[in-house]
């Protein structure tokens, strides 16, 4: 719940506050930045763990609640922002259009195209992650390939950081809005680091038996 009304907040306040005139366009911005917050915050969850000296299990209900609110917001992200900049033709988001002369080669391979395509390689692993992130998926598995599939969060989360910064510099973006890209991506790779070392101190002062899980770091 408190997840829940935190999105919604974020959400409905960049939502409102938007100068864009028509819908489609503040939902697709008001969806992306929670978003991308969100998925962040699941790179720092183990970490964090790992730095006060917890026990970090393969899954824990925080990092699962946190994902599955980034992967819904992502997810309505993806879904909404086909619709922003060719309305009716999602294709040439990917593909050049007959009148756009010069391209042999026809997916998009300038900024726009790199856009769209880090944007949707990064909504199809949420979606795998999302699917996945279950009781019952973790039993099927079995906890060494879940988790190794669940990794695939490194993934999702710099094809997000590219795909935001990509539009930012496409669209001329606010520089607030930058540093809150830009902040989320330092927040989650500098406790990533701070969990790294911390594991090969431990490993270094105590041996190699002695081992802390840092889970989904």
């Amino acid at each position: 719940m408190p997840l829940a009304a935190l999105s919604v907040v974020a959400v409905a306040a960049l939502y409102f506050t938007r100068p864009y005139p028509d819908r489609i366009t503040r939902l697709s911005f008001s969806t992306a930045y929670p978003a991308l917050v969100l998925l962040a915050f699941t790179l720092v969850t183990g970490p964090w763990n790992v730095l006060l000296r917890r026990g970090n299990p393969v899954s824990s209900d925080l990092r699962r609640d946190v994902g599955a609110w980034a992967g819904a917001l992502a997810l309505t992200h993806t879904a909404i922002g086909q619709c922003v900049h060719l309305r009716g033709r999602p294709w040439l988001y990917y593909v050049y259009g007959p009148w756009e002369h010069g391209h042999r080669f026809p997916l998009r391979h300038d900024l726009f195209g790199f856009n769209n395509y880090s944007g949707l390689a990064s909504a199809l692993l949420v979606a795998l992650l999302l699917a996945t992130s279950s009781d019952w998926a973790l039993r099927l598995l079995g906890a060494p390939k879940w988790k190794r599939l669940q990794r695939w969060n490194y993934a999702a989360v710099a094809l997000a950081v590219a795909h935001g910064l990509g539009y930012q510099t496409q669209e001329k973006q606010k520089a607030h809005f930058v540093a809150v890209v830009l902040a989320a991506a330092l927040a989650a790779l500098l406790m990533q680091a701070a969990g790294w070392l911390a594991r090969c101190t431990a490993r270094s002062r105590f041996g190699p038996a002695h081992r802390i899980d840092a889970g989904d770091q």
